[in-house]
């Protein structure tokens, strides 16, 4: 007997909308107009009826093929391994755009004096579950891009200063297990700055490019 749809989880019902969705759209059964407000729908209800109703005039269902596909393209970012220990970057009335294409190192200290900084990871492959981002902000404006399925905890000191974290985790993640999610620990003084973390692309346009993806494949 199935369990009753009240009594699943919201959030792997969530993502098992979400995936239909996708696979309907990538197949030209709904048209994007449709796609993306059943989407945006998907994201933000808690109600379990509403998920429901999103996929009830849809027929087809998630194969092997895209579950593979999925996971190909949000796999995790973390794959244990050896990091060095430590990189710097100082910028004192100046400014650089660091991304990360290969492996992290343990550590990222940064100092910025009157400067302004990127700090991009959205590539970067975490060899241990620990990031620990050490930053000195001082009258400067740096950003932090990261993917979506890490976790970020925030232990700034500021003085006239703000840390701003755009960053999500929950159902934006799309990949399920937190045990595969690293953590960026930002540790640090910001002094007369702002420091921003966020996502480069939001989880919203990496299903949209992932259900594009999956159309062009197959030549609709």
């Amino acid at each position: 007997m199935p369990v009753k749809l009240e009594d699943r989880p919201i959030e792997k019902l969530r993502q098992e909308t979400i995936d239909q969705l996708i696979m309907n759209y990538s197949h030209g059964e709904i048209s994007l107009d449709a796609f993306e407000r059943r989407l945006d729908v998907a994201s933000n209800t808690d109600s379990h009826q509403s998920l429901a109703a999103l996929t009830e005039d849809l027929e087809l269902q998630v194969d092997q093929d895209f579950s593979e596909q999925k996971a190909d393209l949000f796999h995790s970012n973390y794959k244990p391994g050896e990091a060095k220990d430590s990189e710097y970057m100082v910028n004192v009335f100046s400014g650089s755009d660091s991304a990360y294409s290969g492996d992290l190192p343990k550590e990222i200290r940064s100092i910025e004096i009157f400067s302004g900084s990127t700090i991009d990871l959205t590539e970067a492959c975490f060899r241990q579950h620990r990031l620990t981002i050490r930053t000195i902000c001082v009258f400067s404006g740096p950003t932090i891009y990261i993917p979506e399925n890490v976790r970020v905890v925030s232990k700034v000191f500021s003085i006239f200063g703000a840390l701003t974290n755009k960053s999500t985790l929950g159902h934006t993640s799309p990949q399920g297990s937190a045990l595969d999610m690293p953590t960026i620990y930002v540790e640090g003084i910001i002094l007369f700055s702002g420091l921003d973390i966020k996502l480069k692309r939001t989880i919203k346009e990496r299903f949209i490019g992932f259900a594009e993806n999956l159309k062009r494949n197959l030549g609709i």
